[in-house]
């Protein structure tokens, strides 16, 4: 872990119900995919409403995927080094992003924006990818929602997008 590691709290409840940190420090999990860009798993859920137990395994230490899972939901910070261009990729899921540091270049079919720390973006599963262009890195949180494509955007999109939603795992 670095000096710049995201730092993760999480609470829970004891044996009596009394609220208590169940961990505090870096998050288990950091993933460097393929660009370059390091992942902090930060927490998911499985299921909305989010189920909420005294306490549960770490919910990170599973597989690299990009959207949270079915009826789920996911909060990673993102970092992208110099230089990183992520792959173009659309997922079934609404994403906040945020961006904390830096500067980054959100980039869809036809056009293009220049996001900087303190701007948020709506992601609604659209085409993109993520560049930084600067000299230095830029940090990003994001809230991932599952979604459900309505039939007019089906209908817009045609099947062949639908075959490509990105599901696998980065690793």
């Amino acid at each position: 872990m670095t000096s710049d590691t995201p730092r993760r709290v999480v609470t829970g409840h004891d044996k009596d119900g009394t609220s208590v940190f169940l961990s505090d420090g870096p998050p288990p999990v950091i993933r460097t995919a393929p660009d370059g860009a390091h992942f902090y798993e930060m927490w998911g859920t499985g299921a909305m409403p989010a189920p909420i137990a005294p306490d549960e395994p770490d919910p990170t230490e599973i597989s690299l995927t990009v959207p949270p899972s079915p009826n789920g939901t996911k909060i990673r910070v993102n970092e992208f080094p110099p230089g990183v261009v992520s792959p173009t990729h659309r997922t079934r899921s609404v994403d906040y992003g945020i961006v904390l540091t830096g500067e980054v270049v959100l980039v869809l079919d036809e056009t293009e924006t220049t996001l900087r720390a303190g701007d948020v973006v709506v992601q609604r599963g659209t085409d993109h990818r993520w560049e930084n262009r600067t000299d230095s890195s830029a940090r990003m949180a994001f809230i991932l929602v599952d979604g459900v494509f309505t039939d007019d955007l089906k209908d817009r999109l045609g099947a062949e997008v639908l075959d490509g939603l990105m599901h696998s795992p980065l690793h």
